[in-house]
């Protein structure tokens, strides 16, 4: 569910955003753990949790900025 995009996550409710937030803050950190133990083999994934996240977190700024 990475390729998510941000009209997608517009439509979802705060608490959904926050669930998947966590979700992929663990899996980075799971990735990032993999990349340091020299188990990681697609390093490109990290580069596309870390898109995600922002994306989640700019709409969740978004509505309280409004």
């Amino acid at each position: 569910m990475i390729s998510v995009k941000a009209n997608e996550i517009r439509e979802w409710d705060t608490e959904k955003i926050h669930k998947e937030i966590a979700s992929y803050k663990k899996e980075l950190f799971d990735l990032r753990f993999q990349q340091a133990t020299g188990q990681l083999e697609n390093t490109a994934r990290i580069k596309k949790v870390k898109k995600a996240i922002a994306r989640m977190k700019t709409v969740l700024n978004e509505r309280q900025a409004k």
